[in-house]
């Protein structure tokens, strides 16, 4: 490369070498991503899909993709679900059920289906957990909602972690009774085993399919019927299709296998009326003027370099443009009026470059200062006057702390931007696109914020604070109480403890570890930002916006 000697071209040059660097960094993390993703993707393994297809029976993912519009978009919600977790127990993909939203006939609906593949469909604790996001999901935007069954029901190895309390097992039936109540269409196709407990979920539907010699419905199975009361029956005769379509009537059709059944659920969602919009505001899509690409060369490789948010916005939003909010005034964050996909929106973005304020001082990128807590409060406020949908891009370390920033009420300006997001009533979408710790992660729309989606990219981190701020603070207190204990802490025993801590810390900060705890909805390519927001606010404008936004009391 070419040096000149203008400052302009020097600063280029050095500029374009970072990013290259950061361009191959970022594109091996997606790189990593698709690895990752294609393994979940097998669900128990060829050996068990093979099984599974012996049985004239499609896998989750084939029965989801031949049910789904062909050529139209489609999102996974929570794929990485159970990585890495109950090893002991053999592990559980994807938590043993996949979920897409995407196109039935046309319609957007939320799909939902149990992977035998994976210990027979079997629900772990995560499996439970994820199957309420997907109810979760179609309650708040009103989507209808399509379960296609085929799980032998509780894993009772861990029945304790699965079955009693509030957000257990239970929650789901109890929420089909709810989301019948609200007039969400629910269609069941039982297309394989669903038994005891289970075996409300497709019968509080408001139509059942039941797939011929596969499929089959019952509160207890045969032998378990013989060990009970004696009788001795097989499970077709017991709860086959024949029994519940012709004898017991507990299923309203009878499918000759499972493509039949999918068709059948096409015909129906195909006739479904259009419901009442909320009215978000969209015109004529644009792409971004800006190559997206550019992402992964912006996005530093460091966690403590500086960037210009405004570059990533220009390659997420329609024709590359945005009207800013206050540009001048809170510049640790980016409040914006734009359109993605057509869709109106408004963005609250943290800056992460050294920026001047008012009064020349400098102040940290990622950083929420007061003044820019005071200014996404004004902004989330105006949105929600507006009703235009909030769309959060998080790349957050927290709020200023020390002396001045005490003194000039940092607490009340934070919590103030809490209150808004905490109140907010149009629907939100939040982006882990870098950092994610502390309070910034809740005043940036956090989990507990309830965000319609949220979801990471590969270079986030999630966490409480940074790893090496975290990892000196938990070495002072394990090296304290080694100490009290009576042992001698050389030098070397101490980077011995710190790079255990640091191994341990950066794994529990990993977008992965989040994505399999569903604290996020997934791990996403940058570039499949768009679609996620986009499809996210069509399912939220089936869905009116019944409250008022009100602030309650906050201190001014």
């Amino acid at each position: 490369m070419i040096l000149y000697f203008s400052n302009s071209k020097i600063e280029y040059s050095f500029m374009d070498i970072n990013f290259n660097k950061n361009e191959d960094y970022n594109k091996l993390l997606v790189s990593d991503l698709r690895k990752r993703f294609a393994k979940v993707k097998l669900g128990g393994g060829k050996k068990r899909i093979d099984k599974h297809h012996a049985k004239g029976k499609l896998t989750a993912r084939e029965r989801i993709d031949y049910l789904l519009d062909s050529k139209s978009k489609s999102i996974e919600i929570a794929a990485f679900a159970g990585d890495e977790m109950y090893a002991e127990h053999g592990g559980c993909p994807s938590g043993g059920v996949v979920i897409k939203i995407g196109y039935v006939s046309g319609k957007q609906c939320i799909v939902v289906a149990n992977d035998a593949t994976v210990k027979a469909g079997a629900w772990f604790p995560i499996t439970g957990k994820k199957n309420l996001r997907a109810q979760e999901i179609s309650i708040e935007n009103k989507l209808p909602i399509i379960y296609l069954v085929d799980s032998a029901g509780v894993y009772l190895p861990m029945q304790d972690e699965i079955f009693p309390d509030k957000e257990h097992f239970g929650r789901i039936f109890r929420n089909n009774a709810v989301m019948s109540s609200m007039g969400i269409t629910q269609i069941s196709a039982i297309m394989g085993s669903c038994v005891a407990g289970g075996a409300y979920l497709p019968i509080m539907s408001d139509e059942a399919i039941i797939v011929d010699k596969t499929g089959s419905i019952f509160l207890a199975g045969s032998y378990l019927v013989k060990a009970a009361i004696g009788e001795s029956i097989d499970n077709e005769t017991l709860g086959g299709a024949t029994t519940h379509c012709e004898i017991s009537g507990v299923t309203d059709y009878k499918a000759t296998d499972d493509k039949d059944a999918l068709d059948k659920i096409k015909n129906i969602v195909g006739k479904i009326g259009d419901s009442e919009k909320a009215g978000f505001n969209r015109v004529k899509t644009s792409k971004p003027k800006e190559n997206q690409q550019d992402i992964y060369g912006i996005l530093p490789k460091s966690r403590t370099d500086q960037y210009d948010m405004k570059e990533i916005i220009k390659r997420l939003v329609d024709d590359s443009d945005f009207e800013e909010y206050k540009a001048d005034y809170g510049k640790t964050i980016i409040c914006a009026y734009t359109r993605i996909d057509g869709w109106a929106v408004g963005i609250v973005a943290n800056q992460r470059k050294v920026v001047k304020n008012a009064k020349k001082e400098m102040q940290f990128g990622g950083v929420i200062y007061s003044d820019s807590a005071d200014k996404a409060t004004r902004f989330i406020a105006n949105c929600n006057q507006k009703k235009i949908p909030l769309v959060f891009l998080q790349d957050v370390t927290g709020f200023m702390v020390g002396s001045k920033s005490e003194h000039g009420g940092i607490i009340k300006d934070g919590a103030k931007m809490v209150n808004a997001v905490s109140n907010s009533v149009v629907p939100k979408f939040t982006i882990v696109i870098g950092n994610s710790y502390g309070a910034g992660n809740y005043a940036m729309c956090g989990k507990a914020y309830d965000p319609r989606l949220i979801v990471a990219w590969p270079s986030a981190r999630l966490a409480v604070m940074g790893g090496s701020q975290a990892a000196k603070v938990l070495l002072q207190i394990e090296t304290a109480s080694l100490k009290k204990q009576g042992e001698t802490i050389t030098p070397e025993k101490e980077q011995e403890i710190l790079k255990t801590i640091e191994e341990r810390y950066d794994k529990q900060t990993s977008p992965y570890y989040a994505a399999s705890r569903i604290w996020t909805d997934g791990v996403i390519d940058p570039l499949d930002t768009r679609t996620w927001i986009s499809m996210g606010i069509e399912a939220a404008n089936n869905a009116p916006i019944e409250k008022k936004f009100n602030l309650g009391i906050i201190q001014v």
